[in-house]
Formats: C-alpha cells, sequence, structure tokens
C-alpha cells in the first residue's frame, strides 16, 4: 500500500472504522438472547491491524471488555499464528487471565483476509449468564468451582462452528439456549466486523491497514500525551477501605506522572479473598487506565495508540493482581472501584478536575432457581439483573442518578428481568437524600423491592460494595449514602456478600448507594436546592440539617 495518502482521507478512514464498530456492536445486542447483553449492552467490538494493535471500539460496551479486549487480542494471535490462519475461522476463549476477568466472559476473533492474507481482525466479548459450577456468585473456593473454563480454541473453522465445543458450552449451563444465542450472536458481530472492514478496504483501494493504522495510533498517542503534560509531574498515593467479604480491605494506588506517561502501582493492597472477588491485573488495569483516561485526554478515541502511555502493575497476589487459580467470577465487584482509587491520587494533582467518588461497582443481583427446585421439576432459571447507583457530583455539575459508571451496562428493565424470571419487582425508584451534599449534589442511588412470582424458593449471589464505607465528596462535599440490604419483616442488614436465599414469605429490599458531593453545601444554588426539594431529591429535614436551608 502506498503511504501516499492525504491526512483528510486517512481521517475520513478512521471515522468509518468508528462507525463499522458502532454496527458490530448493534449486531451483538440485537442477535443475543441474555437479557444483560440484549438489554443491558455487556459487549465489547473492536477492530484491529494485522499486528493485534486496537484500532477502533465501539462506544457501546464496558472498559472491563473493551481494554481487555486490547490485550486478549494480542495473546490469541501469539497463540494462534496468522500463518496458521484461514478464511472463516474465529477463536475464542474465557480464560479470565487472557480474555475479560472471569469465566462468564467469552471473547472470540476473527482474522480478515485479503488476496489470501491477514490484514486485520475484529474482535468481541460478551457475557454469558450461566456456566455451571457454583453459579454466578463469590462462593467458589477456587476458579474450578466457577464453571467452565475454555482455553485458546478454534471456535469456528472455515464457518463451521465446533458442533462438539458448542455441546460441550451446552451440557456445562443452566441456561444453555441462552448461551448458544449468544455465542452465535457473538459470531455473528466478528462476522459483520470482518465483512463491512473488508468493503471498507475495498471502496478506499487499499490493500493493508498499515499507514491507516500508523496515522490513527501515533496521533492518539501524540494527542494523549500532550493531555498527560498538563499533569503536574509527580507520584500522587491513595487508600480507600472496601467492604471485602471475610473482612474489611485495602487497596492503595501510587500514580507516577511523568512528562509522556502515567504508572499506577498497587503496592499495599491487600492480599487476595478466599472467596471470589479478586481481580485479575489485566481487569484492573482496563479499569483503572478508563478512570484516568476519563480525565486525561478523554476527547481522544480508544484505541492502542491512546491507551499505550497508561501502565498499571501491583505486587503479585494481592487482590488486583489474582493470580491462577483463585476465585475471580465477581471481579468486577473491587475491579469497578479502581478508578475511584486512582482518580482519588488525580485529584491532588488537579484538584478542580476530578469527581467526587460514586456507588461504582454494578449492583447487580444474579439469581437462579434453588436446588431444590429444579429436583422437583419446578421452573429453571438463571439471570443476572443489573442495577446501578450514583455517579458522584462533578466540579461544575450534579452526579447522576442511578447510572452505570464506570461499567456502561444499562440498568435491567422491571418488564424484562419479570419476563424472564419467576419474580416481581414491587417497587423500584429513587432513593430520596441518597446523594452527598455539596455545592453540586452526588447522584441518588435507587430502592429495588422484589419477591417471588410463583412461591418458590430462589437463590441470590450477593456482591456488591459501599454498605459500609460510602461514596466520599470531594473539596468539601459530603459523602452519599452506603448501600443496604434487609428483608422488609426483619430490619436486620444483610451482608453485601454471599449466597442469599430467598423464599415464599421474603420480601427483599435492595438500596444501591448515592454519590458523593462536590463542594460545600453552604454554596450550592438556591434554585437547584429548591429544585431538589420539590422534586423530592432531598427531604426538608435534609435540606436543613445538611445545606442550612429552611424550605
Amino acid at each position: 500500500m502506498s503511504d501516499n495518502i492525504s491526512t483528510t482521507r486517512l481521517q475520513v478512514m478512521w471515522n468509518r472504522l468508528l462507525s463499522l464498530v458502532e454496527e458490530q456492536g448493534q449486531v451483538l445486542t440485537r442477535a443475543a438472547f441474555s437479557p444483560i447483553v440484549r438489554e443491558c449492552g455487556d459487549i465489547s467490538a473492536g477492530l484491529f491491524d494485522a499486528d493485534g494493535l486496537m484500532l477502533a471500539q465501539a462506544v457501546t460496551g464496558t472498559p472491563g471488555h473493551v481494554n481487555t479486549m486490547a490485550e486478549a487480542v494480542l495473546h490469541l494471535r501469539r497463540h494462534f499464528p496468522a500463518e496458521s490462519m484461514k478464511p472463516g475461522d474465529i477463536y475464542m476463549t474465557n480464560d479470565p487471565w487472557l480474555a475479560a476477568g472471569h469465566l462468564n466472559d467469552f471473547l472470540l476473533l476473527m482474522p480478515a483476509f485479503k488476496h489470501g492474507k491477514v490484514v486485520g481482525y475484529a474482535s468481541c466479548t460478551s457475557h454469558l449468564v450461566d456456566l455451571g459450577g457454583l453459579g454466578m456468585g463469590p462462593e467458589g473456593s477456587d476458579i474450578y468451582d466457577e464453571g467452565l473454563l475454555i482455553p485458546p480454541c478454534r471456535l469456528v473453522s472455515n464457518g463451521e462452528p465446533n458442533a462438539l465445543l458448542m455441546d460441550v458450552i451446552r451440557a456445562n449451563s443452566r441456561e444453555p439456549i441462552g448461551n448458544e444465542g449468544d455465542i452465535y450472536a457473538l459470531i455473528a458481530c466478528c462476522e459483520a466486523g470482518v465483512n463491512r472492514l473488508l468493503a471498507m478496504m475495498d471502496e478506499f483501494g487499499i490493500d493493508d491497514l498499515q499507514t491507516l493504522s500508523r496515522y490513527i495510533i501515533d496521533t492518539s498517542r501524540r494527542g494523549t500525551v500532550q493531555a498527560i503534560a498538563q499533569v503536574p509531574n509527580g507520584s500522587y498515593r491513595n487508600m480507600m477501605r472496601v467492604d471485602g467479604y471475610e473482612s474489611e480491605l485495602e487497596l492503595h494506588a501510587t500514580l507516577t506522572v511523568t512528562d509522556t506517561a502515567m504508572h499506577v502501582d498497587f503496592s499495599g493492597t491487600s492480599g487476595c479473598s478466599k472467596k471470589g472477588i479478586n481481580v485479575p491485573l489485566n481487569y484492573a488495569t482496563a479499569y483503572t487506565v478508563f478512570g484516568l483516561r476519563c480525565v486525561v485526554g478523554s476527547d481522544i478515541p480508544n484505541n492502542a495508540g491512546s491507551l499505550g502511555p497508561f501502565t498499571v502493575d501491583g505486587p503479585p497476589g494481592c487482590i488486583l493482581n489474582a493470580q491462577h487459580p483463585a476465585p475471580v467470577a465477581m471481579r468486577h465487584t473491587l475491579g469497578q472501584v479502581t478508578p475511584d482509587l486512582v482518580l482519588g491520587c488525580l485529584h491532588q494533582a488537579i484538584p478542580e478536575a476530578v469527581p467526587a467518588e460514586g456507588a461504582s461497582c454494578m449492583f447487580d443481583l444474579p439469581m437462579r432457581h434453588a436446588p431444590e427446585v429444579a429436583r422437583e421439576g419446578g421452573r429453571r432459571f438463571a439471570i443476572e439483573p443489573v442495577h446501578n447507583g450514583g455517579t458522584g457530583a462533578r466540579p461544575h455539575s450534579d452526579g447522576l442518578s442511578a447510572t452505570a459508571y464506570p461499567s456502561g451496562v444499562f440498568g435491567s428493565q422491571v418488564e424484562i428481568t419479570e419476563s424472564v424470571a419467576p419474580v416481581i419487582i414491587w417497587r423500584r425508584e429513587l432513593r430520596q437524600d441518597s446523594g452527598g451534599p455539596g455545592q453540586f449534589r452526588g447522584g441518588l442511588g435507587q430502592s429495588i423491592e422484589l419477591t417471588s412470582a410463583n412461591g418458590a424458593p430462589f437463590i441470590v449471589f450477593l456482591s456488591v460494595e459501599r454498605l459500609k464505607f460510602p461514596p466520599l465528596g470531594r473539596m468539601g462535599g459530603l459523602s452519599g449514602a452506603p448501600g443496604r440490604i434487609c428483608f422488609r419483616d426483619n430490619d436486620q442488614e444483610i451482608p453485601g456478600k454471599g449466597e442469599l436465599r430467598v423464599t415464599a414469605k421474603d420480601y427483599l429490599i435492595f438500596e444501591t448507594p448515592g454519590g458523593g458531593g462536590f463542594g460545600p453545601p453552604a454554596d450550592r444554588n438556591k434554585d437547584a436546592m429548591e429544585l431538589d426539594i420539590r422534586r423530592e431529591l432531598v427531604s426538608s429535614d435534609r435540606a436543613r440539617t445538611d445545606y442550612g436551608v429552611n424550605p
């Protein structure tokens, strides 16, 4: 391919790639069977050059899938050399340390061939709702308790799916039909990416992506380095206390900023848990870098160039660098706290640019039928409804209520949940007074109340954070409300981690945290305060005690 391509033409092709990955993402979500994929967008999709460097990623998707995918493609390319690949092949793994951090995420890779040569790749990831084992919860003692692990393999050969592998996956799931449908949706996503990429190359008359790749990566890296240069050099440290499982934990981060790079070190972080809340480093890295990029170079597209200046490390065996065979099923519980952890470092360097802490991790409720229900011929099901708390207030505006940050996974809809699982959700509403008071108020959490719909017991796998340690405010802002789980007829609070049995008589109440506030509450705009009271986001009592306002 000639290097003599104008910058304008290269930019047009870059924009085309960004549109192609969005189409990939839409194919995956529209073809998927599971609500967490179809309705919530728990996916990633991307296009890569012949060297496996990410050129574009779909905006629809989670950092835990997108940023891990960028590294996973390099792993698969090393495992399967391009010379061994054939048109129509698709490769797959769900190895947590190679893919997206736990077994339930399947990552696929498909090569794109032009004139008999690999010119690029399409890749994608999505969540499968059940892979056997103890279920989607934190109760496993090692990775072998948590379900079916599939090493790097060829899922599709010359356009034909591996029938034996598909049989094995179906045989190891409580939701075999949903899993099969989601895998075919992943295959369709890869095929759409490859087909659209080749069509684009034909349209622009190019035979490889080398020049375009250099332009995208070099431009993005330069822009990112320029953004990093605006942050004062130095080392900044932060520590967060989190609920943990057996005991409370400490997460430590040291952010080192130079003229051209940022490095995060987790030294000092608590060791691994005996339960499945441990985090592989690839997943912790994905969210840590995402947190930094929300502030530093946030307007630069995510690709190998913009990700390159950020590096992350941690002592092997700490809970943010769990080693095989540690249990990691609920790795998102702490992995999604790392943006707040590292933003606490960045706040020391640029205090006026960093938001307050938020609810952080998803407040999902993986649930399935109780074992005796299956034995007695009752309705079997496995589902993972997702809910979110409030985000932290921003330096110039309020936080967002019941919003997925940093995961980006949409909240599950009541009607969809009730249509695929025997539960009734009686109430779902914003939690009054849960947003941290401040000049800019933290986003509100939400309250969800549910029961069994058919009188049969079911199991909920709890693994949430911020029940003991609420999201902190910044610059004089106050903390948001902590989360809370209980049964209505027994006000005793339920721990945030473990296997919870819900019987026919139980009425489960699940409250997500609110985000921290930013700036002194006394400085809140009077009109904004009046609107909060009128909308019942803040009660009259709390307006007086927290803001000094007499409604």
